[in-house]
């Protein structure tokens, strides 16, 4: 397949609207009517779905890895293609046609690209970076944005490659423009966390 057929079909499979239409077919509820009003998994959750929020999730996630990864390490494509690939079904997702343009936030298919490129590795490495920073910063959306610049530190030490850098700086753009609400808000520390584990660490200690 020629890479414009990657990137039709990278697109068009981010473009599919997961979340929604398993809201419709499963839980018979507009999950657009919940939470911040987007049609993505979280709001899958919200509309009281936890078993059809993981299917939405896990389906988010693989229409970005499977056509992502099947171009790289199935058609071997590389560079600014393979960048271009890589970024199409995030803004499939955002951006949906079936949606009208008005798609999901895109961390989940963001995952499912960059599980489609390395395995398991960016995955696992963005997942442990967001949970410390959603248990610092009570702003999700700044939250996700420190993620995403501790993310770089983690590809300049062992992927630094001009094709990872780019789809990093694209990618984390389009993830500020969707998240642009919560970033004009000032973010705060969550402190009450960090005060129980120190008292229970206290705690323990005398114990002992």
């Amino acid at each position: 397949m020629p890479p414009l057929g990657w990137l039709l079909l990278a697109f068009c499979a981010g473009s599919v609207p997961f979340s929604p239409l398993l809201g419709r077919l499963a839980l018979r509820r507009d999950i657009r009517q919940y939470g911040d009003g987007n049609p993505g998994s979280t709001n899958v959750f919200k509309a009281g779905g936890r078993g059809v929020g993981v299917a939405a999730l896990l389906l988010d996630a693989f229409k970005g890895a499977l056509p992502v990864g099947l171009a790289y390490w199935g058609a071997g494509l590389t560079g600014g293609w393979l960048v271009a690939v890589a970024l199409a079904p995030i803004l499939g997702h955002a951006f949906s046609p079936f949606l009208g343009g008005r798609g999901g936030k895109a961390v989940a298919v963001t995952f499912g690209v960059w599980a489609g490129l390395t395995g398991p590795e960016a995955p696992l490495v963005l997942g442990c970076l967001l949970a410390v920073w959603f248990l610092t910063v009570d702003n999700s959306g700044w939250a996700l944005l420190v993620t995403w610049l501790s993310f770089l530190g983690h590809l300049l030490l062992y992927r630094p490659d001009p094709t990872w850098l780019g789809l990093w700086t694209l990618n984390g753009l389009l993830l500020a423009w969707k998240y642009r609400a919560d970033l004009a808000r000032r973010p705060r520390l969550r402190t009450e966390w960090a005060a129980r584990l120190v008292r229970r660490l206290s705690a323990v200690s005398r114990q002992a």
